[in-house]
């Protein structure tokens, strides 16, 4: 069964997934509103609302009835400078957003994590987003997807340089392993909105991949 939802938050939306994905949700006809909050203003469009600031301040201050909440918020733990730095963002933010979603009556969250979250990994990155899941589905939302990419490909704002060398070599692995596009993802996002499916439902790269043809 499909549902169109109408009335979109969305976190991460000046990302490299987010962008892709605020466009493809400003162009879908049946979408009535995006409340997109950023740090810095996104191009002004007539079914966009769009709060500037830092998003942790800003979560109080939205309202208004939401169907759907997507969260593309992360960060690298070069980017963030320290653990403590990265689990504040790609943890305790990303549980943040999603009890303020749920606050404003979102039945969906769609949620990009990671290939390899596991909560019990030795890897810091995995165990991070693999207890970001965890902590996710305690919120017993109604329905959960949790989007697991392998690496992300497509030009960012940002210079990842270790990102630049893996990224011809990831299109080379097999399944899952195999780098994904972010325009490729957010498509996939969006159709796996559409679904309405009670429960959680977690989405390997692979199955991303043939969802965002």
């Amino acid at each position: 069964m499909y549902l169109t939802p109408q009335r979109i938050l969305l976190a991460g939306a000046t990302g490299l997934t987010g962008e892709h994905l605020l466009d493809r949700l400003l162009n879908e006809p049946t979408v009535e509103c995006v409340l997109a909050p950023t740090r810095k203003a996104l191009a002004e469009h007539p079914r966009l609302d769009n709060p500037i600031g830092p998003l942790r301040t800003l979560l109080p201050q939205l309202s208004g009835d939401i169907d759907t909440a997507f969260c593309c918020l992360g960060s690298t733990l070069k980017e963030a400078g320290s653990q403590e730095a990265f689990r504040a963002i790609d943890h305790d933010l990303v549980l943040a957003f999603a009890e303020r979603a749920r606050e404003l009556g979102a039945r969906h969250l769609l949620v990009i994590s990671s290939l390899g979250a596991n909560p019990q990994s030795n890897l810091f990155y995995c165990r991070t987003k693999g207890e970001m899941e965890e902590a996710l589905q305690a919120q017993d939302w109604p329905q959960l997807t949790i989007a697991r990419p392998s690496q992300l490909l497509g030009p960012r704002m940002e210079i990842r340089p270790l990102e630049r060398m893996t990224a011809p070599l990831s299109q080379l692995l097999p399944g899952k392993y195999r780098g994904i596009a972010a325009c490729t993802l957010a498509r996939a996002l969006w159709r796996l909105a559409l679904e309405d499916n009670d429960g959680v439902r977690i989405v390997e790269s692979d199955e991303l991949r043939k969802l965002g043809k």
